[in-house]
């Protein structure tokens, strides 16, 4: 299947544009030794980001849902280590550069405007999108497809014009959910057996040269 069509691209962020495995390893951890737990491995806190069958706030911090203390502790590391801690992964920078001459961007991510728009800010690629969707501006994040459904009224285009580009089944069920088109990458916190491996294998895909 080729997407050379889609002339409207919403890509999510962490694990598709951005490497913050560090970061929210990191973060996470910080966390959780603020409110008393034992700290986790890197590997089982990147694992659990896109498992759909988690309860992430039971998983990260052993309860019901996330609270105020905990998205207060994430901000204070977060905020203060998203420019050391982050970087795109290898080519997106010049994928995206590439993409809008011709196209429109934006972004939909689970994570919160405090923390994804100074980090896309750091990262030097906020200048991009049109949009940036975040989990606090809907009532129901990824993989309900709020998100998606306003970003595609903000442009007022036909559904085929969309695709969703992400590293998780969030963002798959999302497009799904929202009636476009969806592909998965496989550079970020997943393990797929059908992904797109590369920059360049996403840009062929999407009818342009790397």
């Amino acid at each position: 299947m080729r997407f050379k069509n889609k002339t409207h691209l919403i890509f999510d962020m962490d694990g598709t544009l951005v490497d913050s495995s560090e970061l929210l390893a990191n973060t996470i951890n910080y966390v959780r030794k603020k409110i008393g737990l034992p700290a986790m491995d890197e590997e089982t806190i990147l694992r659990a980001l896109n498992d759909t069958s988690l309860n992430p706030a039971h998983f990260y911090y052993e309860a019901e849902q996330f609270e105020e203390i905990h998205e207060r502790y994430f901000q204070e590391y977060y905020l203060a280590n998203h420019h050391r801690e982050s970087r795109l992964y290898d080519g997106v920078g010049e994928m995206l550069e590439k993409l809008r001459e011709n196209r429109s961007l934006s972004v939909a991510t689970n994570a919160y405007d405090v923390s994804a728009r100074p980090l896309l800010k750091a990262l030097k690629i906020d200048h991009c999108f049109d949009h940036l969707l975040c989990g606090d501006h809907v009532s129901k994040a990824k993989p309900h497809p709020q998100m998606l459904e306003e970003i595609i009224t903000a442009y007022d285009r036909e559904r085929e014009a969309f695709l969703m580009i992400g590293d998780g089944e969030r963002d798959v069920q999302a497009a799904q959910n929202a009636g476009i088109d969806g592909v998965l990458v496989q550079w970020g916190f997943s393990d797929h057996t059908e992904a797109v491996h590369s920059v360049e294998a996403l840009l062929k895909l999407l009818g342009e040269s790397s």
